[in-house]
């Protein structure tokens, strides 16, 4: 078994870590940053809060405030024109992750050119970025630690990914008390996004024991602590350990792959603007059901990490409870019983499922899958 293993040079995980950004964007000789952020208040104000970290390390900040959910092609290439014309020689990305989409994306362009739907599928860059600190603000996406960005374009409205190891950041920031403020919504869908990793990738035809022992102790974590984060936002324990879920799945899924989930998620995100880790926690308990014969010790494996199985039950068992344990959650936590609620459009459904097909990320689902049977896993979860 051979295993490639990516992931930042330097990852800084716990409260007040975000302090450490000056000194490591002037380790990595940076000397004016590119600081990309949200766009709206909330960004502006992350962005003011890290401007004035570098600035007390002596670093001159470019604020870029643009960047919006579901980052576009448009945004990206906006601000590697910004970029361009700025004279930094350093990208300090704050946010979710669009945010740190957005900021991989136009450090892609910044050293590579062209457009950035170039760069769509595996490795396509030729040069290294320029040197990117990605500081998390929702526990959940993984992006601050992987070599994967999600684009959409919005000439077609659908999504397109980008896997490229020159993307990896040099440093990621996963600090709770960048997290106080997100309102349970955004904290239910980020962290069933860090768990939908994490199975996904424990479940992945390329799983290694080296991203085995991440995605299992991510989905120990999330299990444990996502439900008292949504309950009281406040709770630093349950952040943390929620910062540390995501930081998990993210390294293992960096490596590992994702699956079927995340390739029907895509469309969904593309055609209606959804959020992402919302999609993927209404669809993962589906994926796994159909998944089940394929990888039941697998999922079984995550029943107990979970504590929702047990070890002397059989595989089915397992994989059963954990299916119910998925759906709870979700309950729990008021993630929308099914994409109907969601938003999502019975007579889109033939076209997401032809979508999500053609998705790269799909590659490691432990069953392979048709069009049909696409179609199929979504019309259980309308």
């Amino acid at each position: 078994m051979n295993c490639r293993y990516y992931i930042p040079m330097l990852n800084l995980v716990g409260r007040g870590s975000v302090s450490s950004v000056g000194r490591e964007a002037v380790i990595l000789h940076g000397t004016r940053a590119f600081v990309v952020a949200s766009e709206g208040s909330v960004g502006e104000a992350q962005a003011k809060q890290i401007s004035d970290i570098l600035a007390a390390e002596g670093l001159e900040a470019r604020p870029f405030c643009e960047a919006i959910p579901n980052p576009t092609a448009s945004v990206v290439e906006k601000g590697a024109a910004r970029y361009s014309d700025s004279g930094c020689d350093i990208i300090v990305a704050v946010g979710g992750g669009s945010a740190i989409d957005t900021a991989k994306g136009i450090g892609l362009l910044a050293t590579n050119g062209g457009r950035i739907r170039d760069y769509e599928g595996t490795d396509k860059s030729k040069r290294a970025m320029p040197p990117l600190i990605a500081i998390s603000t929702t526990a959940g996406t993984g992006s601050e630690v992987t070599q994967f960005a999600v684009i959409t374009d919005e000439d077609d409205h659908s999504k397109f990914t980008i896997v490229d190891w020159h993307m990896t950041p040099n440093v990621s920031v996963n600090d709770p008390e960048m997290m106080l403020s997100m309102p349970p919504a955004l904290t239910a869908a980020t962290g069933m996004d860090a768990f939908s990793h994490a199975v996904e990738a424990y479940a992945s035809k390329n799983a290694t024991p080296v991203t085995d022992a991440k995605a299992y102790k991510a989905a120990e974590l999330v299990a444990s602590s996502l439900r008292d984060a949504v309950k009281n936002g406040a709770d630093m324990d349950a952040r943390e350990n929620m910062c540390y879920a995501s930081f998990l799945a993210g390294t293992a899924f960096n490596n590992a792959g994702l699956g079927l989930t995340h390739a029907m998620s895509h469309p969904l995100g593309g055609k209606y603007g959804l959020p992402h880790g919302l999609c993927n926690a209404i669809l993962l308990p589906h994926v796994v059901k159909y998944n089940m014969d394929y990888a039941a010790g697998r999922y079984s494996d995550l029943a107990v990490a979970v504590g929702a199985g047990k070890a002397w039950h059989s595989e089915r068992e397992n994989c059963e409870s954990f299916i119910r344990f998925i759906v709870n959650t979700n309950r729990e936590i008021d993630i929308p019983s099914g994409l109907a609620e969601a938003g999502a459009k019975f007579k889109d459904l033939e076209e997401l499922a032809k979508e999500a097909t053609e998705e790269s990320v799909g590659a490691p689902n432990p069953r392979p899958y048709t069009a049909q049977q696409v179609l199929e896993v979504y019309r259980a979860a309308f």
